[in-house]
């Protein structure tokens, strides 16, 4: 019966083999976990008696605290046990085993024989054979560290040292025992091994009994191709596998490894797994249970218990955690005896098939003192906490030197202990320590760590017939070989070594076999302790050449230094040097900087892409997006894996005003065109992307040939989903990479800076007012730490009147941590924040408190809790209008997205409509009172009322009220007009106020010439419909009353078209509205519309104006002044009152000190931005002991402009200089090179530094002078400390010049009073008796110089230390660069060659080259300033590779921006309707005849100024108009019109250029045939790039009838060639060689074509074809062709083959015989050249003919031979002349 109902299960229920169903009732009984909510434990206490319940649950009650620790202990070795399934992570491979990284710590091997059976019955082939297998593939190649395993424990052993170890294994016959044929579901996932390779698929090992699994070639495509990089899959290679269909009841099962599809793979009830088949790697859906400080309970398949260990929390969620939550769980393990589960919820385990990416711990090695006590478990170890705030975890084994010491007592949380990191545990991400003293103090921790050369010290273990073992550390051997015991072999080693004795070794040879310790071997000798320099075998771990590193790689790097644009970095573990630019640094655009500011040299980044690699050129991306798309998979590598309508993640590469081009992670690139780039309008494509930023885009149309595509960045086609989702990760990931900075900046030493990073959002503090300034914003001080910037505004005033001294509490808003100051407020809504239950996901009202550029911070009104909130809602999302723009105090609505502040100290929301918001109904504080249009309150009063006037119109009316800068008139019907201070006089005398010649209630007629729009405060043309609502602008002018009118320039709506008119070095009447204290500018007004600002330095070079600019200047006051250009941010003009402000060489300027740097000099700023530097040495012409001390930021200084080279201006504040009419006395002249001084001279200078072999002094700003030791002074201590004591750094002293040498640029000083008259440098209680003993002390110095020398090889930190004195002042602050080391050979060149050494690559610092080279003072005129700049010049010329465009010869300016180019004709004034109102006018007043002549002549003037500006040679075409004048006045000249071809093609206007082309071609005149093939080949070229294959075609056909057909063949073939079409080309070249078969050059062409191919058999054919269809004539010239063309582009030895046949058929061919050198001699060896030579020279050849072999023969040896060969030629030459004329005679 039994049998009967296996066979036939009744109700359909499956078949459950009896094993399991016993199995699954022990489960019941053992997994109780002490929960009593399961079912069966319920069912049975109901049965139980009252009493007998009450009294389990005390016990329960009272075990439960005991037991909680017990249940989350964390695994051990104890706590393994065979047969227990876990999951690992693969952490070395070796060539015989793997190292296995196992959860909390643990350590596992698996032998090469556990992989699968197919891979071991390979390995046993291998060995029967004797030889290896092709299809036999090592382990390195099959398994890379950080991928995940599923394990198997085979078996728990002890070593021979007594060292637990844990054998595992990765056979799935072991891993999956566990499943059955009929459990086997779909969506299952599993691991298995490729067993072999069919005609359709892999046959993969999936160790079920009774199962074949079949594994599609199809569905193994993806990962074919993403991970294997196009390689089959191998047998023993370890596979993820989805189970995609089961058949036979499981006899057959089909498998899927996609990516997607594995990593998205989650466990389910429907598959019925059970605790019996529970396998480690599956991912399931759970539910906390149950949160203790040790971990979490979680609940999962519905009926099943798991615990998660403290260490695989998500640490992002840690202290978050709530019961009833639902999460995601990796199951880790399955305990078979005790069915334990234990999972981890880190984010890397929820994807299965994804490897680890952190693979190793920065400070491995590192000993670390007072580290605190986290947490302890007595049966595994205890959890420490490191600096940084991050875990790190010690076995119980290694808490202290033996079991007898250990005491528990000692690891109670908070002690602190001495500890070493030795390890890193891969699945924990934790580092792992170690406790005992041998470990802290032993000199090496691993075999890796030990150098060959190293000297080590160990004792003697056993003397063998194989060598010495010898003990050199913890768990570390040694093997001295008996050659290597002494000199010579020793016949008895043991009477000389006894066991114990302690030996000093050499290591010969590192060599790593295996992982296990006990496997490992060193090599020691004895004979070379004698040796001075180690001997290094090139066998060895560390011999090993870094590997390369692939496109798409993700790795691990170490800063080394950074530079201006980014860092410069070792990529791990090969140290292979590389770049990560600033802007690569994040996705988010204003976190680069921040990153790039705080990172340090040392500072390890972890999971960086490989952008691209270029001749040794590694390019690095850190941007998470892009490390996720590489990491999905979803980076096509070539266009034909790219289809229209995919998204892609990439960056702006660059930025063009046509569109953007976007670049991925694989190197592919695209265009977004401007009218797909944004769902906005796009006025400039740069105010909506930047350089380096990330963007998602999605390919709308590609182009496979081309290798183009075209993208789309409008937020409507590149949707991510859910735009609050969106929103919310973008802000979480920018405060995340936050908390980094801050985590960077607590590691600093400073007390500021660490203060700073545990300062967040919301913290309180108390403080006192330091100062309010003008603006109304408030500096305090009394912060944790002095010198702490604490601001608020005047906003976060909060209407407050507060006084210096006062205390008050504040807020902290926001801290920034470039700039370090810290925003606070004292509002006190958030001052007293009220304590309210917060609901998540509930919507608030909240106002605006700070903005940063991607987040913003908010207050809910309800409650005052600070609250960020994303800006962005998209990586394409930043571009914002105005209107648009969210301002400081604004209301908005927020969705609360979580209830706790977390490390942020800021809670998350997203920002609900944007139609929720609301305006703050005071100023914006944003802006300054300065740039807010001020509006007249009489202004306002009457503008509602309509009016009837137009442009053009008189009037009459009152004066109302006199402003400064305008008059207030009242019209007729109460209409309110306006009259500017612009518009009162036609010539306004300079320092007068033109609105004090009008007075109130005095009658005025004027002239309405504008109207001004109240709302936007714009003036509007007539034609616009709110020009009745207008304020009529007035003119009483009284050429404007008499002679007609002009009206406001109303057409151009931007501001900056008005002020385009004015032109730089301009003179204009302006008038003061007001002087801006806070911005310190005077703000004027040149016209009603037209607004200029002057800096308060460019208003005057006197010290007494600036001081008092309110005593000089009067509002309303009329001012003459010179135009310095247009703002680049706002619609107004920059002016001067000192003349135009260029900032030469030779001017006189007022700046501004920025910087004060001790013993260097000073900063200086200028108006707009410019920066300059002040040496010492030109700060006054009479140096002092402190030159720098009366200058402190912001003091005015008149500084006199040495040079401006390179846009780096360096100034001199002398008053020789400056006030050269003075002629003030100049005590310390100038000395800018070694030129200015004579031997003898007395100078005075500052001591620059103190050196082994004297002091060096500087002179000028880049000469330095040495003072050696005996020059220095009369006493000469012993210690050189005393030097440095007596003689401090810029300390000023007199000096004499004792010696020049010019060539060496050397100056040799001295300091003595005999020489200098001046007293000792140093006083005579440091006087020591001069002795013989003396004189061979500094003997013996001077040899220990000559000693360091030699170090100087080894030890960079003495180079560095050493060259610092060479450097100019500015280069000592920066860190060591690459031409520093460079420079102690290459310093005596001439000054010019210190740019070339800049642009060369940096070498390494190789040795001195003489003693003397340090001891020389180097003189260098560039200044490294200088030397940056061209750096930065070079760089931004080599930009990456752009779209193509037409190739021009000619320098036109592509670049030149519209903004900059001045307008050829004046702008016309009026529109239409306004010259229609004009006719009446000018009728009813007719002009008199010498006003008519006067016009007439002004009109004549204009017109000739025209005719001269448009014929000036210089000018550059701007416009389609201009192009058209200059085609008309040469309409033969090609290049105009190819230029005018180009204009089109940069607008992307291909059908315009194409218009112009057949305009060209109707235009040029017949005759000139070359400059029409000429617009023909251009037109081809434009149809290649940018039409298609009919357009081009067709443009072809009718070329060849209008042109000669070859040439337009071969040009044809030529754009073929360069724009990579081979296939056209070789198509077109047959065509030609049936059509001009009698033409040599086709012939020639097509075959240089197939060699650049490098098909060198069809050329050669070629040449056999063209010498059967060619006249015999050309068969030389054809076959000498062929043979250069394989010297150029073949094989030189067939080249020579052909050349030597040639001649041997026509020997007396000198022209062949001519090429033939000219080859020989540029791709030969000298032998074959002069070998041809001597064949030549004895040919009975004419005499004219051989005298010019004899001359090239001499000039050959005279080039590259010697004297001998020179004589030897001539001798020959003469043989020949000798041996004619005795022949005639």
């Amino acid at each position: 019966m039994a049998t009967l109902e296996e066979s036939f299960p009744r109700g359909g229920t499956r078949k459950i083999h009896k094993p399991e169903k016993a199995f699954q009732q022990s489960v019941e009984q053992d997994n109780l976990f002490d929960i009593s909510t399961e079912e069966g434990s319920t069912k049975r206490k109901k049965s139980q008696k009252v009493p007998a319940k009450t009294k389990k649950l005390k016990m329960e009650k009272r075990e439960s605290s005991k037991s909680a620790r017990e249940k989350f202990e964390i695994l051990s070795v104890e706590s393994l046990c065979e047969g227990m399934r876990i999951l690992g992570c693969v952490k070395e491979v070796n060539e015989l085993e793997l190292v296995i990284s196992l959860p909390n710590g643990l350590q596992g091997f698996v032998q090469v024989t556990e992989i699968c059976d197919a891979y071991t019955k390979k390995l046993n082939e291998q060995v029967t054979q004797e030889q290896p297998l092709k299809d036999l593939f090592h382990l390195p190649e099959l398994f890379s560290p950080g991928m995940l395993v599923r394990c198997v424990v085979s078996s728990l052993g002890v070593t021979e040292r007594g060292k637990k170890s844990v054998k595992l294994s990765l056979n799935p016959k072991n891993v999956n025992r566990v499943l059955s044929a009929e459990a086997l579901k779909p969506g299952m996932l599993l691991t298995g091994t490729v067993s072999s390779l069919e005609d359709h698929g892999y046959l993969v090992d999936i160790g079920v009994d009774g199962t074949r699994a079949f594994l599609p070639l199809l569905k193994a495509q993806e990962n074919i191709r993403q991970k294997n990089k196009g390689a089959k899959l191998k047998v023993g290679q370890y596979l993820n596998c989805i189970i995609e269909e089961v058949k036979g009841n499981g006899g057959v099962v089909h498998l899927s490894i996609g990516h997607s599809e594995v990593s998205a793979a989650i466990a389910t009830e429907e598959q019925s797994w059970t605790l019996n088949n529970l396998l480690p790697g599956l991912v399931v859906k759970a539910q906390v249970q149950k949160v203790t400080p040790f971990g979490l309970m979680l609940n999962f398949l519905t009926f099943f218990t798991g615990v998660v260990d403290f260490m695989h929390l998500d640490p992002k969620k840690a202290g978050t955690y709530f019961s009833n939550q639902a999460v995601k769980a990796c199951i880790l393990c399955v305990h078979p005896r005790t069915r334990v589960v234990r999972l981890s919820l880190r984010p890397i385990f929820l994807q299965p098939g994804r490897p680890l990416s952190r693979l190793s711990c920065q400070h491995l090695g590192a000993v670390l003192n007072d580290v605190p006590v986290h947490g302890f478990f007595k049966k595994a170890g205890a959890i420490f906490r490191l600096k940084d705030g991050v875990l790190a975890y010690a076995r119980l084994s290694h808490l202290s030197d033996s079991k007898n010491v250990f005491s528990p007592e000692a690891f109670k949380p908070g002690n602190t202990h001495k500890c070493r990191i030795i390890d890193y545990s891969q699945m924990d991400e934790l580092a792992l320590l170690s406790l005992r003293t041998s470990i802290i103090e032993a000199q090496y921790l691993r075999y890796h760590d030990i150098k060959p050369g190293a000297v080590v010290k160990g004792t003697v273990l056993t003397i063998k017939p194989y060598g010495m073992l010898v003990k050199v550390g913890e768990q570390m051997r040694g093997l001295v070989p008996p050659m290597h015991l002494a000199d010579i072999l020793m016949k008895n080693p043991e009477k000389k070594y006894h066991i114990g004795d302690e030996v000093k070794c050499r290591v010969v040879k590192v060599a790593v076999l295996n992982s296990e310790p006990s496997k490992e071997r060193m090599l020691l000798s004895f004979k070379l302790l004698r040796d001075p320099e180690p001997k290094k075998e090139p066998a060895g771990h560390n011999q090993k050449k870094g590997k390369a590193i692939n496109v798409g790689q993700l790795v691990d790097v170490k800063v080394l230094e950074k530079t201006k644009d980014g860092l410069e970095v070792a990529v791990l573990p090969h140290n292979t040097c590389a770049f990560l630019p600033t802007s690569h640094l994040s996705d988010h655009v204003t976190n680069g900087p921040l990153l790039h500011h705080w990172l340090q040299a040392g500072d390890t980044l972890h999971r960086v892409l490989c952008l691209s690699q270029s001749e040794g050129h590694i390019l690095l991306c850190r941007k998470p997006a892009l490390v996720s798309a590489v990491e999905g998979g979803q980076d096509p590598k070539n266009f034909s894996e790219i289809h229209p309508g995919m998204l892609l993640v990439g960056f702006v590469k660059s930025i063009k005003d046509y569109g953007v081009f976007i670049q991925f992670p694989s190197g592919l690139s695209g265009l977004a065109p401007k009218a797909i780039m944004s769902d906005k309008f796009v006025t400039s494509t740069s105010d909506h992307f930047v350089e380096g930023q990330t963007v998602v885009a999605k390919v709308t149309n590609v182009d496979e040939e081309k290798q183009r595509m075209l993208l789309s960045l409008r937020l409507s086609d590149c949707g991510l989903g859910d735009l609050a989702t969106t929103s919310l990760l973008l802000l979480s990931q920018c405060l995340e990479e936050l908390q980094g900075v801050r985590s960077l900046m607590s590691n600093r030493d400073s007390v500021l800076i660490q203060t700073l990073a545990e300062m967040t959002p919301g913290m309180f503090l108390d403080l006192v007012v330091q100062e309010v300034l003008e603006d109304g914003s408030v500096v305090f001080s009394g912060g944790p730490v002095p010198n702490l910037v604490l601001r608020a505004s005047r906003y976060h005033r909060g209407g407050q009147e507060v006084e210096s001294g006062q205390k008050k509490k504040v807020v902290i808003l926001n801290v920034d941590l470039l700039k370090l100051e810290v925003h606070v407020s004292l509002h006190q809504d958030l001052v007293n924040r009220k304590a309210k239950k917060l609901r998540k996901g509930s919507e608030h009202q909240a106002i605006v408190q700070h903005l940063e550029k991607s987040f913003a911070i908010a207050s809910l009104v309800a409650t005052g809790h600070l609250v960020a909130f994303s800006l962005t809602s998209h990586l394409n999302d930043t571009f914002r209008f105005d209107s648009e723009k969210l301002q400081v105090g604004q209301g908005v609505s927020l969705t609360l997205k979580t209830t706790e502040p977390g490390v942020t100290g800021l809670l998350l929301a997203v920002e609900g409509p944007a139609a929720k918001r609301t305006m703050r109904p005071t100023r914006k504080d944003s802006e300054t009172v300065d740039e807010d249009e001020e509006v007249d309150p009489a202004l306002t009063v009457g503008t509602i009322k309509k009016h009837t006037l137009s442009i053009g119109d008189m009037v009459t009316g009152t004066v109302k009220s006199i402003k400064p800068t305008h008059v207030v008139v009242t019209l007729k019907d109460g209409i309110i007009g306006c009259i500017h201070a612009s518009h009162i006089l036609d010539d306004v005398p300079e320092g007068t106020s033109p609105t004090t010649k009008l007075k109130v209630g005095k009658t005025v007629t004027a002239r309405v010439i504008g109207g001004r729009d109240m709302k936007t405060f714009k003036f509007l043309p007539i034609s616009h419909p709110r020009f009745v609502r207008t304020v009529p602008e007035l003119s009483v002018r009284p050429s404007e009353l008499e002679d007609g009118h002009t009206a406001l320039n109303t057409d151009s709506v931007s501001p900056m078209e008005k002020i385009k008119q004015y032109q730089a070095g301009q003179t204009v009447t302006c008038f003061l509205k007001k002087y801006n204290v806070v911005k310190k500018w005077l703000e004027v007004e040149i016209a009603p519309d037209i607004r200029g600002r002057i800096p308060l330095l460019l208003t005057s070079l006197s010290f007494k104006v600036l001081k008092h600019p309110d005593k000089k200047f009067r509002v309303g006051q009329a001012l003459r002044a010179t135009v310095v250009g247009p703002d680049s941010s706002k619609a107004f003009l920059r002016l001067s009152l000192i003349g135009p402000h260029k900032l030469e060489e030779g001017e006189v300027a007022m700046g501004r000190v920025v910087k004060v740097t001790p013993n260097e000099g000073l900063t200086v700023s200028f108006p707009f931005g410019k920066i300059g530097t002040v040496s010492l040495f030109h700060v006054s012409d009479s140096y002092s002991e402190m030159p720098l001390e009366d200058f402190v930021p912001q003091k005015v200084v008149r500084c006199y402009i040495l040079s401006a080279e390179d846009n780096v201006l360096t100034l001199s504040l002398r008053s020789s200089r400056t006030n050269p009419e003075t002629k003030s006395k100049v005590e310390d002249p100038e000395i800018n090179s070694i030129q200015d001084i004579k031997e003898g001279q007395l100078l005075r200078g500052y001591v620059r530094s103190i050196q082994p072999h004297g002091v060096f002094f500087g002179l000028g700003p880049s000469v330095v002078g040495l003072a050696r030791y005996p020059y220095v002074s009369q006493h000469s201590p012993s210690k050189k400390a005393l030097y440095n004591k007596h003689l401090p750094e810029g300390k000023l002293l007199t000096a004499r010049v004792l010696r020049l040498n010019h060539q060496k640029n050397l100056v040799e000083l001295s300091f003595l009073p005999g020489d200098t008259g001046e007293p000792d440098v140093l006083s005579a209680s440091l006087e020591v008796p001069c002795s013989e003993q003396e004189e061979r002390k500094t003997e013996a110095e001077e040899k220990d110089q000559k000693g360091e020398k030699k170090n100087q090889k080894r030890n960079k930190k003495n180079q560095k230390r050493l060259e610092e004195v060479e450097l100019p002042s500015k280069e000592k602050q920066q860190p060591q660069k690459p031409q520093a080391q460079k420079r102690g050979r290459q310093e005596h060149q001439e000054p010019g060659s210190e740019q070339e050494r800049v642009s060369k690559k940096p070498k390494k610092a190789g040795p001195s080259e003489e003693d003397d080279s340090l001891l020389d003072v180097y003189y260098r005129e560039g200044e490294e300033e200088g030397e940056e700049t061209n750096m930065l010049s070079k760089e931004k010329r080599t930009k990456p590779a752009e779209a193509p465009r037409l190739q021009l010869s000619s320098g036109f300016a592509w670049n030149v921006g519209l903004d900059s180019l001045t307008p050829a004709l004046p702008p016309l004034a009026e529109s239409s309707d306004s010259e229609e109102d004009e006719k009446p006018h000018q009728a009813t007043k007719k002009k008199s005849k010498k006003e008519r002549e006067l016009e007439k002549q002004k009109a004549e003037k204009e017109l000739s100024r025209i005719e001269e500006a448009l014929m000036d040679p210089g000018r550059q075409p701007e416009s389609a108009d201009d192009f058209d004048r200059l085609v008309l006045s040469s309409p033969n000249s090609s290049i105009l019109w190819l230029q005018y071809m180009a204009f089109h093609l940069q607008a992307t206007e291909i059908e315009k250029a194409r218009a112009v082309a057949e305009r060209a071609l109707k235009t040029i005149s017949f005759r000139e045939e070359q400059e029409k093939l000429n617009v023909w080949v251009a037109l081809l070229n434009l149809e290649n790039m940018y039409g298609s294959q009919e357009s081009l075609t067709k443009v072809f056909e009718r070329a060849v009838q209008y042109n000669e057909p070859l040439k337009v063949f071969l040009h044809l073939a030529d754009i073929y060639a360069k724009s990579e079409k081979f296939q056209e080309a070789g198509e077109l070249y047959n065509r030609m060689l049936k059509r001009f078969r009698q033409e040599k050059a086709v012939w020639i062409k097509y075959g240089a074509f197939l060699l650049r191919r490098s098909q060198a058999g069809a050329s050669h054919c070629v040449l056999q074809r063209a010498l059967e269809c060619l006249p015999s004539k050309e068969h030389v010239d054809v076959i000498a062709k062929f043979a250069q063309l394989e010297f150029q582009l073949g094989d030189p030895e067939r080249a020579k083959a052909i050349f030597e046949n040639t001649l041997t058929t026509y020997p007396k061919r000198t022209d062949v015989w001519s090429v033939y050198i000219d080859m020989t001699i540029k791709h030969g060896s000298q032998k074959d050249v002069r070998d041809i030579f001597e064949r030549v020279i004895h040919l009975s050849l004419a005499p004219k003919k051989m005298k010019f072999f004899f001359k090239r023969y001499l000039d050959y040896e005279k080039q590259h031979g010697t004297e001998k060969d020179v004589q030897a030629v001539k001798a020959k030459a003469l043989e020949y002349v000798e041996a004619k004329s005795s022949v005639e005679d």
